[in-house]
């Protein structure tokens, strides 16, 4: 595979590919092309592709990353749920014979019915609007990657990797899978159109077993949920009006767990989480 020819990767023009084909951006689907064939370089060395690897592309666009993509990778897999791309994609793509294209709605469609090998990656500048869903969708697919590249906004990105005292719904959902980091930067004007807001590529390395046992992932979800549920209150508060319990229960509960009544859900750590729903639930 090593050897494998490797069509050259030109800049692609793409307002020029636009008019060509008479298309738009379309602004619902989140319709922002990455341009810079340096940004693109360093989204593919981030993800550390090996000449063996199947790569899972949602929304390739106009195909932009997808070649850099073919280029490093032993097959491309790439999903876009918008049809009138599809004539310049083929046309793009069509030195690449490693890559399949496939119409479809990723949050609709199972990793497993496109990926039929594990520790598969995934590498995509995906629309903003999906990025929660479409990061929960791939965490708790039944065949998941080994490793995410994604560039999101970068508010979002910093949310994923935040820490306690800035925690949230999203870094918790996320870190106890993998290990999350921000590996790069992307102004606004490197796409075309340009967003409203900068960028930032979030890679998340996904551990070999979730942090908590399976069986305790569905509890630790529903106290996450309740935990930041009223953000303002405290964790007894939060936690007994999100569960339907008395404070005083609630209260029993966390001292049991080594945590302060008082504490708000975002000073917590991910590993007291995992003490709250180890200990005995009241």
């Amino acid at each position: 595979m090593s050897q494998r020819f490797r069509p050259a990767v030109p800049p692609l023009a793409v307002a020029q590919l636009l008019r060509q084909f008479g298309l738009r951006p379309k602004k619902s689907l989140g319709q922002n092309f990455l341009q810079d064939p340096f940004l693109l370089e360093a989204i593919v060395r981030a993800a550390e592709i090996q000449p063996t690897d199947w790569v899972l592309e949602i929304g390739p666009g106009l195909g932009s990353l997808t070649r850099h993509l073919a280029n490093a990778a032993q097959h491309v897999i790439a999903v876009e749920i918008d049809e009138t791309f599809f004539p310049i994609l083929e046309q793009v793509l069509a030195p690449w014979e490693n890559v399949r294209l496939i119409r479809g709605d990723i949050l609709r469609l199972s990793p497993a019915s496109l990926i039929p090998v594990e520790n598969y990656l995934v590498v995509a500048n995906i629309p903003y609007f999906i990025t929660s869903a479409l990061i929960r969708h791939l965490l708790e697919a039944s065949r998941k990657p080994r490793r995410m590249v994604l560039t999101v906004q970068k508010e979002v990105a910093e949310r994923i990797c935040a820490q306690p005292g800035t925690m949230n719904l999203l870094a918790l959902s996320v870190q106890v899978y993998g290990q999350p980091s921000i590996v790069l930067r992307i102004p606004a004007g490197a796409f075309y159109p340009p967003p409203k807001v900068d960028s930032a590529v979030v890679r998340i390395d996904l551990y070999e077993k979730p942090l908590l046992p399976q069986e305790q992932l569905e509890r630790f979800f529903q106290l996450i949920r309740a935990g930041f549920s009223q953000k303002r209150k405290t964790l007894r508060n939060a936690l007994a009006h999100g569960l339907g319990m008395s404070a005083r229960e609630v209260e029993s509960w966390l001292l049991q767990a080594g945590i302060p009544p008082h504490r708000r859900a975002e000073t917590l750590s991910l590993e007291e989480w995992a003490k709250l729903v180890e200990a005995n639930f009241p």
